[in-house]
């Protein structure tokens, strides 16, 4: 970017500050970032490129095709997706797998580093969080996105073996929302090429086309001219963008190119209805699709990002509406929501959607459209809205003082949005004050006026989708009748009830510190207060505008007996819509206007205790609603029956869900059907009551100096030393001492072997094999069980999903628990076609075996303990890092932050170490071997 544009950036911002905004300013571009260098070259390649250090020494790549799913022809219907595969799968520069193999022995790992996506209209690959302290690394990398341009190999062989793999994961996505939406979509987009694409294709093109229909494809989209380069890191602008040029120049530009076609969608003056089923859908769900032509694709001006506040504003308000009446009564429906937003390029769209109460649907509709009538009858008033403002403003303003932990792929995905649809990129300091100055001049008449330009009958579609059986559905008529009734029925305006009291009214006693102590390995000091209360502090300003709060004691549901089960499960859910003291939760939320605060009470099976953060400056009212939870908890039975019926209402259905049925399967046998292992049913709801929930909160939450309370963040010491005196001072100690009890919930001894038949709409076997075993713990067994995970899932990638095309992939769980019995554990599943599971289960056995026997290969373990190590380092930048450390120090005695306890033990650790821990793991272990097949395989 010229000295030019930088200076006039610089002046408009000092301009905008100083005076605000004329009308004629507003019809100005939106500046871009001058932090930002951006070009394009000769062959028609754009270029963005930016300095960041969130996380340090690292740097993400992207490369940003403007190609998807849409430009398919019917034969290459799926291949843009196949496409994106193949880019994994041989280069000129990286022969078959050689880009992850490159890549992984840096700790760059495939999935969660190195991947992709697919959609309708762009195909986005991305190296991200890649150590660039080897200069090579980042040369490396740009030979990636080079390849990625022009040079992928497609070998016929490649292809072939690729195809099991799709297909695959085409098994795996077709679920009841994706066949629901492949009924909806083709009505909803009547005449356009989205009615005919959903991105992951046909499993005939997939399984069967020619290998020169691919490439046809990719010979014809991937060029210069709809292609972008990303790089955004711990990087130096000026040597990066010298390498761009230099190594993407000699790019070719495809002569003669294709028109790369702007989709649209029909534009129709009549309602389109459609009624979408599904034997495995658990939910009934009214959506109304309004559709318009948004500005995708054209420049921006300061005009535009401003409406996007006003749709912000807009959503915001109607979205405090419909949770307000969730708080209420009876809810005529489980969810919903009335609201503008973007939709898919080109176009934006206004949505009322509601989810039903069992055959409920036109109750639903009701409900919702007499809330959007409302809004567009009388508009919003102005209390909501300065609420909303105030709001917006709030999280802005952190947004802006933590700027320096927005993360690279952050800005990354910023720039894939402004090359395929001209979002503007003015960056987080042109964007903060700029709405200082523009959202005070926002009106409410200004925003009310939104909703009668929004909600209109053209280009409207009703959609309604739910179960096959056991619910009636809305007809065409009925649903339209319902919607034009509404239109002239008699609505009140909206009343506003808020309070201006304060969350505590009365003067606090308090206590002070008795006794204290320096902690030098975290550089922190630990108080314990006149009521016992123990407070550990760390002051640390990884982010800036940010203070993490955590509090524990032993005890949780433990202690209480089976039947209390239901209601203790659910208690914390239920205690957050309560509300605390003397306000509802709506008031609640109201009174925490232009507060960036949360606090949730907590209840595990062995600990009960608080989450919490907030500003430095709000950190007072965190205190303060910690003083509330434990000293005035509320307990709202007109809250309770409105959250409970909505409960009841979406797991009516839930039996029919493949899903849940196999997720609650591994639950009970893994527990070997202890009595306190429960699942989420109409059953199970009827058991929970608010007494209870009553009863085992103030037995849990009460007892302060059982309380250990670990407080991180950018605030000093003496604040947060005075607020824990007066307001955690405040609290009352019963000089009760606890633990909690073992339950004895472990998986059944020896191996246990089972095939469960259950209906699938999608035949695919689901194939889980869990291991569980006793065993000691300490901080080497806990790294030993994680590193022996990642090189088996190195293992199965490259054997079942590669070798194979067995699945589109294996996961893996693995854990160690210290408390109530030291426990080590590794969870493995995948889905597969239900004629090729044993052969791919015996894999796994396998690769086990050949581990035991061989250990891993160095290749491997280098791998995982590269990525081991540098997720650590880039993990130590965040105050949660600390926040976890000192918890982990306090429950568990183990300072999981020394150097000692983590880097020293994976440097000295060796294959042979994995060996023998895999070997004395797999011995004798506890053994759970479940496959889910379809009913009749």
């Amino acid at each position: 970017m010229s000295k030019l544009i930088l200076l006039l950036s610089a002046i408009l911002v000092t301009f905008m500050v100083k005076f605000g905004f004329a009308q004629e300013e507003l019809n100005q571009a939106v500046p871009v970032d001058p932090q930002l260098r951006y070009g394009v070259l000769d062959n028609g390649l754009t270029y963005y490129i930016r300095h960041n250090e969130e996380p340090k020494e690292r740097a993400s790549f992207y490369i940003i095709q403007n190609v998807g799913a849409l430009l398919e022809n019917d034969d290459q219907n799926g291949l843009a997706h196949f496409l994106e595969h193949m880019a994994f799968n041989g280069t000129e520069h990286f022969e078959g797998k050689g880009i992850l193999n490159t890549l992984q022995k840096h700790g760059v790992a495939f999935g969660r580093n190195i991947n992709a996506y697919t959609a309708f209209n762009e195909t986005v690959y991305n190296l991200s969080d890649v150590p660039i302290l080897n200069e090579g690394l980042v040369d490396t990398c740009l030979l990636v996105l080079h390849d990625w341009t022009n040079y992928l190999s497609l070998t016929d062989e490649e292809i072939d073996a690729e195809r099991g793999v799709i297909t695959e994961e085409w098994r795996t996505r077709r679920n009841a929302n994706f066949r629901l939406r492949n009924q909806w979509f083709p009505v909803l987009f009547k005449g356009s090429k989205w009615a005919v694409r959903d991105v992951i294709g046909d499993t005939t093109v997939i399984r069967y086309h020619e290998p020169e229909t691919l490439r046809s494809f990719y010979l014809n989209w991937y060029r210069t001219d709809l292609q972008a380069i990303a790089v955004v890191g711990d990087i130096d602008v000026d040597e990066v963008e010298a390498k761009i040029k230099a190594r993407f120049s000699t790019v070719p530009a495809v002569e003669n190119p294709i028109e790369r076609t702007k989709f649209t969608v029909p534009n129709h003056n009549e309602t389109y209805f459609v009624l979408a089923t599904d034997d495995e859908a658990t939910q009934s769900n009214v959506n109304i699709y309004i559709v318009d032509e948004n500005k995708d694709g054209e420049e921006k001006t300061l005009a535009d990002l401003r409406e996007t506040y006003l749709i912000s504003l807009y959503n915001t308000m109607s979205g405090m509406r419909i949770q307000e009446l969730l708080q209420k009564g009876t809810p005529p429906f489980v969810m919903g929501s009335t609201r503008r937003s973007g939709f898919v390029r080109g176009y934006d769209a206004y949505s009322v959607g509601v989810t039903a109460n069992p055959n409920e649907e036109g109750k639903a509709l009701e409900a919702i459209m007499i809330e959007t009538e409302r809004i567009k009858r009388f508009g919003f008033v102005e209390s909501e809205l300065q609420r909303a403002k105030t709001n917006f403003l709030t999280n802005l303003e952190s947004q802006f003082k933590q700027k320096d932990k927005i993360r690279n792929d952050s800005y990354c995905r910023e720039y894939s949005g402004n090359y395929t649809s001209a979002e503007p990129i003015p960056g987080i300091d042109f964007e903060f004050n700029f709405a200082k100055q523009v959202i005070p001049t926002i009106t409410v008449d200004e925003i009310s006026v939104l909703a009668k330009k929004w909600i209109k009958d053209s280009n409207r579609t009703i959609v309604i989708t739910g179960p096959t059986e056991g619910v009636t559905h809305l007809s065409e008529d009925e649903a339209k009748s319902i919607i034009a009734s509404v239109e002239t029925m008699e609505i009140e305006p909206y009343v506003d009830a808020a309070s201006d009291a304060s969350l505590i009214s009365q003067e606090l006693t308090g206590s002070k510190v008795v006794s204290t102590k320096q902690l030098p390995q975290f550089d922190g000091v630990e108080w314990t207060l006149g009521n016992n209360v123990k407070v550990v502090y760390r002051h640390a300003d990884y982010e800036k505008d940010k203070v993490s709060l955590l509090a524990y004691s032993l005890g949780g549901t433990s202690l209480w007996e089976n039947e209390s089960i239901p209601s203790a499960d659910m208690a914390g859910t239920f205690i957050n819509s309560y509300g605390v003291g003397e306000f509802d939760a709506i008031t609640l939320q109201k009174m925490l206007t232009g507060k960036k605060v949360s606090l949730s009470p907590t209840l595990g099976s062995l600990t009960e205790g608080f989450n919490g953060s907030s500003t430095p400056k709000d950190f007072e009212t965190m205190m303060q609603l910690v003083y509330l939870y434990f000293e005035h908890p509320r307990f709202d039975t007109e809250a309770h029956n409105a959250l409970m019926s909505r409960y009841i209402a979406y797991v009516a259905n839930m039996e029919k869900d493949p899903q849940k049925i196999m997720r609650d399967s591994l639950a009970f046998i893994r527990a070997n059907y202890n009595p306190r292992v429960r699942t989420l049913n109409t059953q199970f709801l009827n058991e929970v009551n608010i007494e209870t929930i009553e009863k085992i909160y103030k037995d849990r939450i009460q007892d302060a100096g059982d309380f250990t309370f670990v407080i991180v963040g950018n605030i000093e010491e003496e604040t947060v030393k005075a607020m824990s005196e007066k307001y955690l001072g405040s609290l009352t100690d019963t000089e009760r001492e606890e633990k909690w009890m073992d339950r004895g919930i472990d998986a059944p001894k020896g191996k246990t072997n089972k095939v469960i038949p259950i209906a699938m709409t999608t035949p695919k076997a689901n194939v889980n094999v869990y291991y569980e075993k006793e065993m000691e713990y300490s901080q080497k067994n806990a790294l030993a069980i994680r590193v022996l995970k990642d090189i088996l899932d190195l293992r199965y990638t490259e054997k079942v999903r590669e070798d194979e095309g067995g699945t589109y992939g294996v996961r893996l769980r693995s854990g160690m628990s210290q408390f109530p019995i030291g426990e080590a554990n590794m969870t493995i599943s995948f889905d597969c076609d239900p004629l090729r599971a044993e052969k791919l289960k015996s894999i796994i056995y396998s690769e086990i075996d050949l581990l035991v026997q061989e250990g891993p290969t160095a290749t491997d373990f280098d791998k995982t303990i590269l990525n081991l190590l540098k997720d650590r380092e880039q993990s130590k930048e965040h105050n949660n890092f600390w926040l976890s450390s000192i918890y982990s120090f306090y429950y568990s005695g183990i300072n999981t932050a020394d150097e000692e306890n983590y880097e020293v033990i994976l440097n000295e650790m060796t294959p042979d170490d994995i060996k023998t821990f895999a070997a004395n793991f797999f011995a004798e272990v506890d053994l759970i071997d479940v496959v889910f097949t379809p009913i009749g395989e």
